[in-house]
């Protein structure tokens, strides 16, 4: 029995020697090549079972032969690698009629794993689609291997219309994500919808998400279509989702399991026609245990989940987004900001709570404070301590540098709670909370701020008299030099 052979086919003498070494390790016969030519010239000879191809290629795009290869040997599965490692080529490459998108470097073993799983999988039919030209003010940034993963999978659903569940802290890129999805995706032609749950009143959710008829309600003197019509075709992004009234959740429910809906005061059958992808900050699964979402809805919503990462858990990611966002606008000026080395160091040493929304708006600040062209690290300490930022370096139990006094002791009742403190009296918990949470984090942000409270109070969410008050009562010391 012959060996499966591989073609692989890549400009660099590195990446071919490579690869040739370790697939031939791996117990394949491996045949490379530097020019898109001669690839296409084994593939018409009917030879190899598998092709690792790059991009860039001299005399070809590796991206313009899926296609070609798809028509005459339907059944030769391609991956495709390239170094550019952005959302755009992934999807290019799926949408061609690639098995797989690999992003350089790339780790030997994840190669050889690959390949096995591409050798193993029958070919499936591929209707190739043409990808859309990329928006650059949409375009999601990063290298990281996290951010990879997201654009393999972004990919891979822009053939379907699969329901997605968008989890991630807030300031991550939950809506940029969705409608990447939808703009790469096949509604793309048909309209974008989105709709903010923890924006709307909860008495208007059921009208906003499905219309009313005239006379419903009090003050309907028209009939008006919700959102479910408006996306008609499209996607409905449902955002924060997790903040959803219980009696909405019932219904979107009956939406999704009958594919229909009847508007406020309305008793005739409308056809859901649209896409849902839905997001959420919170856990969904702690909402669950505690009544106020539904777990069957839960369970509808989230057939595709995707979790986005923190800014913290990407920061390789933070130099090419400051540069991105720092001369986002550079043709209305006219100047090019750079970043020097020292200040790239600060950026990715700051704790990021605000993710990457923190990130833009404060290269939006320095652009609209700082004229010049370099931009130094004295320029980012200053708008960081300016912020808040002067906590970046402080470190907790999921959470730390940035959170308000309130999101702190949430955060901390959570944990007792949920690790089997329920029994305790409700004032032993909060004094324990207070003992852990609220003399420290005060303490360390007096510090920070070099005894200034009224940024301190800024800093952790509270009034000035307030904070005075606790000083006051936790006898904190009193850090001088600051009003």
């Amino acid at each position: 029995m012959s060996l499966p052979t591989i073609l692989v086919a890549d400009d660099d003498r590195s990446i071919r020697t490579v690869l040739s070494q370790a697939l031939g390790r791996g117990g394949y016969q491996v045949r490379a090549t530097a020019q898109a030519a001669t690839l296409w010239q084994w593939i018409e000879e009917g030879e190899g079972d598998l092709v690792i191809t790059d991009v860039v290629m001299p005399d070809e795009n590796g991206l313009d032969l899926i296609p070609r290869i798809r028509r005459i040997r339907p059944d030769l599965r391609v991956v495709v690698m390239s170094a550019q490692s952005t959302l755009m080529t992934a999807v290019k490459a799926t949408q061609r009629g690639a098995f797989e998108y690999l992003p350089k470097p790339f780790d030997l073993k994840e190669v050889l794993a690959l390949v096995a799983r591409a050798l193993a999988t029958p070919a499936t039919p591929v209707t190739p689609m043409a990808a859309p030209a990329p928006d650059e003010q949409m375009s999601l940034i990063g290298r990281s291997v996290v951010m990879q993963d997201i654009y393999r999978i972004i990919a891979r659903l822009t053939t379907s219309d699969l329901t997605v569940m968008i989890g991630g802290e807030s300031g991550t890129g939950k809506e940029l994500v969705a409608r990447a999805l939808h703009e790469y995706g096949r509604r793309r032609t048909g309209p974008f919808v989105a709709i903010n749950m923890a924006a709307i009143p909860r008495n208007l959710i059921e009208s906003e998400l499905f219309g009313h008829e005239r006379g419903a309600f009090s003050g309907a003197t028209n009939r008006v279509a919700g959102r479910f019509e408006q996306a008609a075709g499209g996607t409905l992004f449902l955002d924060e989702i997790g903040d959803m009234p219980p009696e909405a959740q019932t219904r979107l429910l009956r939406v999704l399991q009958d594919g229909e809906f009847t508007t406020v005061g309305g008793t005739t059958p409308i056809r859901a026609n649209v896409r849902i992808i839905a997001a959420t900050h919170r856990d969904l699964r702690q909402a669950i245990r505690a009544g106020t979402f539904r777990e069957d809805l839960y369970y509808r919503l989230n057939v595709v989940p995707m979790r986005l990462p923190p800014l913290r858990e990407r920061v390789e990611d933070i130099p090419l987004l400051a540069r991105h966002f720092l001369n986002m606008n550079a043709h209305d000026s006219g100047m090019i900001r750079v970043l020097d080395e020292e200040a790239v160091t600060r950026l990715q040493g700051y704790r990021w709570p605000g993710n990457v929304r923190e990130l833009e708006n404060l290269m939006c600040r320095i652009i609209a404070l700082h004229p010049q062209e370099h931009i130094g690290a004295d320029i980012i300490d200053a708008e960081l301590n300016e912020s808040g930022g002067a906590l970046a370096g402080a470190e907790g139990e999921g959470g730390g540098a940035g959170e308000t006094l309130s999101e702190a002791v949430t955060r901390h009742l959570r944990r007792f709670l949920s690790s089997g403190q329920d029994g305790m009296p409700m004032s032993d918990i909060y004094d324990k909370v207070i003992a852990e949470v609220e003399r420290p984090l005060i303490s360390m942000t007096l510090s920070a701020t070099r005894g200034n409270q009224i940024r301190a109070a800024a800093m952790l969410g509270l009034n000035r008299n307030t904070l005075r008050k606790k000083i006051r009562d936790l006898d904190i010391p009193v850090v001088r030099g600051g009003a």
